[in-house]
């Protein structure tokens, strides 16, 4: 039962500038900016460069969810127990988390493409690490130093879309970017599963690690001939003191909520809870003081006050949020409840991957249509697939199975596919291309955050609720406080303007 809860909770925790003030760009002046920074023999990104950029994408996002499966197999190899089995997953989490930020700012000053070929080329070493690790806690430094490389390479992504695309062509980008990061949570608990029994050549959990390393060093070999090369017009200082006080209060905020249960929540989880909005303050401060200094703040306060991001950013916080909290509280759900196993667990939600995918297709068409009504209906589908899952669950609990729960997590991920996808798109719309990389890694930031959030709120809640209540109705309660985040989603998304850039 230890292994599943730690499984579970993993799984949902992975289920990703100049101080110049900056003002919203038209279609003109963003396309010549984009052109201005970008130097390389190719003047923009192309297909090539695109499906590149974004196979660098998709293996970190995939390693979130890849190496839940493995967790039990590698306790018994291992010996490591829970404690040091969360670190090897949430390890991952709290690095990539904490230093995506600064990816996307040295991305930046030296050159975005340099730093993508830079972390493809650590995922492929650090993956590989993982994949020898002779002992559980070399793999908990291995996973850290993983997460680490992949805070290099993420915030490269958007920030390349951002810079080397314009126009239509930058939002069918972001709406594959975002249908990409959808599919990833499936198609990691899936093919984690079959690798683990599979046991390739002998490998078993090991596999899933060094699954990476050949399509890592194919990614590196592909951005040095399709990914164009571009950076900030004026090189920026990194941030030291913003850098620190930024990490300090991620990690004050993580560690506890990762960490925190599995160790009973002792002292210091709380401590360092309280010492979190302290921290953030902090930095708030150092950020505003660097910008009327004429300095380079790490997440310059003035990208804050383009409305799309903030309001974006807004959104950003229940979407994510509450996509952790689901995948957490139906992965334990399923695993405890209905005694599936973690490839049958996974092949349950392949009808919200399906969902998603297509709504994410579909998602520039729409866009062009209606606007950021897309993302508002898609919240209102996410309400009806979310209500259908809960009714579902209360009707007939000893019926319950993937098959009935597949209406209800088909519409979710129909919801969820139509607000993600052209929220990647409305947050970074009217960033610079000159800080494309320092606004991708606060969006990517946002984005990781939130999910541990919602693991740490709903997650929590729904372990302490189902032994008094069950695991149906305390799965149920879980799923309405996910209803109400889908109004929250309609609410704000009704203050976005119409037309998305």
């Amino acid at each position: 039962m230890t292994h599943q809860l730690t499984v579970a909770k993993s799984t949902a925790a992975a289920l990703p500038a100049s101080a110049r003030p900056a003002a919203p760009a038209d279609a003109v002046s963003t396309a010549t900016a984009s052109r201005a920074t970008v130097s390389s023999a190719h003047s923009a990104l192309g297909t090539a460069g695109l499906v590149t950029v974004l196979l660098g994408a998709f293996l970190p996002m995939l390693d979130f969810f890849i190496v839940n499966v493995a967790l039990p197999t590698i306790d018994h190899d291992l010996a490591a127990g829970p404690a040091v089995l969360e670190l090897v997953a949430a390890g991952y989490g709290i690095a990539f988390a904490v230093l995506l930020v600064l990816g996307g700012r040295l991305g930046d000053i030296y050159g975005r493409r340099r730093l993508f070929v830079v972390g493809a080329a650590t995922f492929a070493v650090t993956s590989l690490a993982c994949g020898l690790a002779p002992g559980a806690w070399t793999l908990v430094a291995a996973r850290a130093a993983q997460g680490g490389s992949a805070a290099l390479l993420v915030p490269q992504v958007l920030g390349t879309i951002t810079a080397a695309t314009h126009g239509a062509r930058r939002g069918r980008a972001l709406s594959v970017y975002g249908a990409v990061a959808g599919i990833s949570v499936v198609i990691g608990q899936v093919l984690g599963g079959i690798l683990v029994a599979a046991d390739l050549f002998g490998t078993g959990w090991r596999s899933v690690f060094l699954l990476n390393v050949p399509f890592a060093l194919l990614t590196v070999g592909l951005a040095f001939r399709y990914v164009p090369e571009s950076r900030a017009e004026q090189a920026a200082k990194v941030d030291i003191a913003g850098t620190v006080l930024l990490t300090a209060t991620m990690l004050a905020l993580l560690v506890p909520l990762m960490e925190g249960r599995a160790a009973g929540w002792p002292l210091w989880s709380w401590l360092l809870l309280a010492l979190s909005p302290v921290l953030a303050t902090a930095f708030v401060l150092v950020e505003l003081r660097a910008e009327r200094r004429g300095g380079s703040p790490l997440v310059p306060p003035t990208l804050l006050r383009i409305p799309e991001m903030r309001r974006g950013l807004g959104i950003a916080l229940p979407y994510f949020g509450g996509f952790g909290g689901f995948m957490f509280v139906i992965a334990v759900a399923l695993q405890q409840g209905l005694h599936l196993g973690p490839v049958a667990a996974g092949w349950a939600l392949v009808p919200m991957a399906v969902g998603y995918f297509t709504a994410s297709l579909a998602g520039p068409r729409l866009i062009g249509r209606f606007g950021s009504r897309v993302l508002t209906a898609g919240a209102v589908v996410q309400a009806v697939g979310l209500a259908t899952l809960a009714v579902t669950v209360l009707a007939d609990w000893s019926h319950f199975s993937p098959l009935r729960m597949a209406p209800g997590v088909a519409l979710a991920g129909i919801g969820q596919g139509l607000i993600g996808t052209p929220l990647f798109r409305v947050i970074l719309s009217k960033v610079p291309a000159d800080r494309a990389g320092v606004g991708s890694g606060v969006l990517a930031t946002s984005q990781q955050s939130s999910l541990a959030l919602g693991v740490a709120t709903l997650g929590t809640l729904y372990l302490a609720l189902s032994p008094t209540l069950g695991l149906d109705r305390a799965l149920a309660l879980c799923l309405g406080i996910q209803l109400l985040g889908s109004f929250a989603i309609l609410c704000l998304t009704l203050r976005l303007p119409r037309s998305i850039g």
